[in-house]
């Protein structure tokens, strides 16, 4: 069986000021396309359609439209929720969308519940987990523990639990939003971090012959059955260096796994370039980012006058601009933008109690800290499926 691996669509999100709906509906057809050339049996869409719970109009009949096109083709597809979508809106009407061989999976409960395909070796069962919340499901799974491993691992055990039921020689692909261990992030992922911990152990998922992962923005392999397809576009300039693909799979008569990326469209090339604003005007190195989406950091030591205009002389499609100045051992040291770059909350609510108090939070303040950070962030997660 031919499978063709996709996530993170985000559909509705800008690039800094860019729509970026326009090239969305590029990648659709794109990879509607893909379908047909490839001879696909079988699209898989690993959470993250949405890029919020309440997506623009625009976004939401780009969404109809794809699912009308994809039945059209007359190719099943699978579908779940990640942590950006709302998994009730997104899931009405699964029943009747169902009919039409686009499977939504979008409720927790039906985790051991497959949608099965056939093809001539025999059947193919696609088990869809999509974002699983923990404080929000780890009773619905029996965990006494809010916690990415714990819930997940509960899914999974009643994943195998339904494959083991199944005649022999049945193959199995799981769909899963999460953050595996092993995988790279970038700075467009929203933190999922939970009692410190964002990340599960990819041996979550022994005993499937393929796992079709979301939420990572880069395409990445985490083992020859795991993998990530990362998104059809960059939606941050930490994505300068990603490949925009998705994976074409396939599935052997005994579940071996063959799998080889298809490029996505480029609506435009990312370029970071750095150092003081005239050596940026002049360095004719700097020629092939003269079309691209640039994020430009200057070093000069003192602002100079007007960067963004005179950037944008040169460099047209400037998107982002920041200073970092270039300053002595004597002078004081990195700015405020670059010290939180790449800090979690709960480390930059530890640093603010150490800058007030003159001394870090203990073990007992920094688990209130951990807490009150987790308890927020399952309250929104809350609020978003209650809209």
């Amino acid at each position: 069986m031919r499978l063709l691996h996709t996530s993170d669509w985000h559909l509705g999100r800008s690039f800094h000021r860019v729509n970026m709906l326009p090239a969305q509906a590029a990648f659709v057809d794109h990879l509607l396309g893909a379908v047909r050339e490839h001879r696909v049996d079988a699209v898989v869409v690993s959470g993250d359609v949405y890029d919020r719970a309440v997506p623009p109009l625009a976004a939401v009949e780009l969404f109809d439209d794809t699912l009308h096109k994809l039945a059209e083709l007359g190719v099943p597809a699978v579908m779940i929720s990640g942590n950006h979508d709302s998994a009730r809106r997104l899931g009405v009407g699964a029943g009747l969308i169902g009919r039409a061989g686009i499977h939504l999976r979008t409720d927790a409960a039906s985790a051991g519940t497959p949608v099965v395909l056939a093809d001539p070796f025999g059947d193919v069962a696609f088990y869809g987990l999509p974002y699983l919340e923990p404080a929000l499901v780890k009773d619905e799974f029996g965990v006494d523990k809010a916690a990415h491993e714990a819930v997940l691992g509960a899914a999974m055990d009643r994943v195998r639990a339904d494959l083991a039921a199944r005649p022999d020689g049945t193959r199995s692909v799981v769909l899963a939003h999460a953050f595996v261990t092993g995988g790279k992030g970038s700075d467009s992922e929203r933190d999922i971090t939970v009692g410190g911990v964002a990340s599960v152990p990819a041996r979550v998922f022994d005993g499937v012959d393929y796992v079709a992962l979301g939420h990572l923005h880069g395409c990445q392999t985490i083992t020859e059955r795991i993998r990530y397809s990362g998104s059809p576009l960059p939606y941050s300039f930490s994505e300068a260096d990603h490949r925009k693909t998705m994976w074409l799979v396939d599935l052997d008569a005994h579940g071996g796994v063959h799998a080889e990326r298809i490029d996505c469209p480029v609506p435009r090339a990312l370029a970071r370039i750095r150092g003081p604003l005239e050596e940026l005007l002049a360095d004719p190195a700097l020629a092939r980012h003269e079309d691209a989406w640039v994020e430009a950091t200057l070093t000069d030591p003192v602002r100079p006058a007007d960067p963004m205009v005179r950037l944008c002389e040169r460099f047209p499609h400037t998107l982002s601009l920041a200073f970092d100045p270039d300053r002595g051992p004597e002078e004081s040291g990195a700015s405020y933008a670059r010290r939180l770059a790449g800090r979690t909350d709960q480390q930059i609510a530890e640093d603010f109690v150490a800058h007030v108090r003159g001394a870090g939070p203990d073990d007992e303040e920094r688990a209130v800290l951990r807490d009150a950070f987790d308890a927020v962030r399952a309250d929104a997660a809350a609020q978003e499926v209650a809209r």
